[in-house]
């Protein structure tokens, strides 16, 4: 039992010591524009090993500039693309993930209500009932996280998906709304974001797409350069995407409404 207890207490004082590193490294974020962030890190990894292996040269791009120095059309691209609410939100929309979470169980629910209905078909054939359940597209999940839950998650945390991690996010989000501002957040996550493959931060994003600084992106370059952002690495080799057109005439209507910090 002894041995229990120290265990414990040895858990709880890694716990405890794992938050003060992350209010630490925040808190220094105030006045140091972080290098890079644990999903960067990743990243560059990632790619380093697939360019070892196909011996060819490591593609990377990333460049901070600071907040005045971003166009003013590409932050309200984002926030009207991302998190419309970002200005009124303390880094959490509890309404938003409620109704991800509504959407989500929908989704999963009519899933598994088309899985029933093959498998009563083909009932008397279960090798073809199991392939054809199998062949169901899986249900896109949708998280209704904020700019500061994605900042908070790219930063300091790992890619897994389970309640832990996600508790942390959250912990982590409001940590970041307590010791930031809403500018200097969002200044940190317009260099941070992924917009391609080795391709992270407004400043490499318009370079790489629009071949201009990031000061002087257009209304319609900033927009479509805010709907790549849920799925950069797919949009880059499809810039041609009908998708990508008419989300961006809708997020350039929507802009206008949008009050940045």
């Amino acid at each position: 039992m002894r041995a229990l207890g120290r265990w414990l207490l040895w858990m709880l004082f890694a716990a405890v010591a794992l938050q003060v590193f992350f209010v630490g490294r925040i808190a220094l974020m105030a006045v140091l524009d972080p290098q890079s962030t644990a999903f960067m890190r990743s990243e560059a990894w990632r790619i380093a090993k697939q360019s070892g292996a196909s011996n060819k040269p490591v593609r990377w791009s990333a460049q901070w500039v600071p907040y005045d120095q971003i166009s003013p059309h590409l932050k309200r691209a984002v926030m009207a693309s991302e998190d419309a609410g970002f200005i009124d939100h303390g880094g959490v929309d509890w309404d938003a993930i409620r109704s991800a979470w509504q959407k989500n169980e929908q989704r999963q629910a009519q899933a598994d209500k088309r899985a029933e209905q093959i498998e009563r078909r083909l009932a008397n054939k279960p090798e073809a009932a199991e392939a054809a359940v199998k062949a169901i597209k899986r249900p896109k999940i949708i998280g209704g996280s904020t700019i500061t839950q994605q900042l908070a998650k790219n930063l300091l945390l790992s890619g897994e998906r389970n309640l832990l991690r996600k508790g942390q996010e959250l912990t982590l989000s409001l940590t970041l709304e307590t010791l930031l501002s809403k500018q200097r957040i969002l200044e940190i996550y317009l260099n941070s974001v992924e917009w391609g493959d080795g391709i992270f931060g407004a400043e490499a994003a318009a370079q790489r797409y629009f071949n201009k600084p990031a000061a002087t992106l257009s209304p319609s370059e900033a927009a479509r350069l805010a709907v790549m952002l849920p799925s950069p690495k797919f949009f880059e080799t499809r810039q041609g995407s009908a998708y990508l057109a008419r989300r961006t005439s809708t997020i350039v209507a929507r802009m206008g409404a949008v009050q940045t910090p």
